[in-house]
């Protein structure tokens, strides 16, 4: 996980992160990276104080599995979960692999509580070798956020190989997509008030209302 923190006055707001990228370094990462900038940027402009946690989840992999086959979130995913959930936002990136998104991002989604995600604004980012891939942000993706009561933003950013380097598409840049979706992301986030951190303790978190007990006692474990 990295964090960063960038200035303004109008209200702290965090952004989660999540890249679902398989390799050290990866273009999936990269595009995540550039879309978190380019939305902490657009909310600086607003006078609105950021800031960002970056998920790789290729680190949590295994937390991922165990917690698919026993029902119990290790402590480091469930830090991320909570991260996830509490955000103000999420931007999330995927690989597309055989037309969809990776099965470790689908993993990570499965062990999110349904609904965890209501009412949050999501800015989805996709990359693969070629730009036929690109329709997998709204015959996939984007179905699945939307499926989960999440608000996606409409533009949702694919960048193909073509789309880095010297030998990038003029046409229609990565930058130009980029700026376009943040800009979305963070009118979204302006919109609403700032997210509160939900308490473990409350009872409206136990069984089927906010998190899973499977997901409250993997917290508790870890403390």
């Amino acid at each position: 996980m990295t964090a960063a923190a960038f200035g303004g006055a109008r209200g702290a707001r965090r952004i989660a992160v999540v890249s679902a990228g398989l390799s050290n370094p990866s273009s999936t990462r990269m595009l995540a990276d550039r879309l978190a900038a380019a939305t902490a940027k657009q909310l600086s402009e607003r006078d609105i104080e950021i800031e960002v946690d970056v998920f790789e989840l290729r680190d949590y992999a295994h937390d991922i599995t165990n917690n698919l086959l026993t029902g119990f979130a290790p402590p480091a995913l469930e830090s991320v979960i909570n991260a996830v959930v509490s955000a103000d936002a999420l931007i999330v990136v995927t690989p597309i692999f055989s037309t969809s998104y990776s099965g470790l991002f689908k993993s990570f989604i499965d062990v999110l509580d349904p609904d965890a995600l209501t009412g949050k604004p999501v800015l989805i980012g996709a990359n693969a070798g070629t730009a036929r891939h690109s329709l997998a942000i709204d015959y996939a993706i984007r179905p699945l956020f939307t499926y989960l009561h999440a608000e996606p933003v409409s533009t949702g950013v694919f960048a193909a190989s073509s789309d880095w380097g010297a030998s990038a598409d003029n046409v229609a840049p990565l930058a130009e997509r980029v700026d376009r979706g943040a800009r979305e992301l963070a009118e979204a986030i302006a919109r609403r008030e700032p997210a509160k951190d939900s308490d473990p303790f409350d009872p409206a978190n136990y069984l089927g209302e906010g998190r899973s007990f499977g997901h409250l006692l993997g917290g508790l474990s870890g403390e």
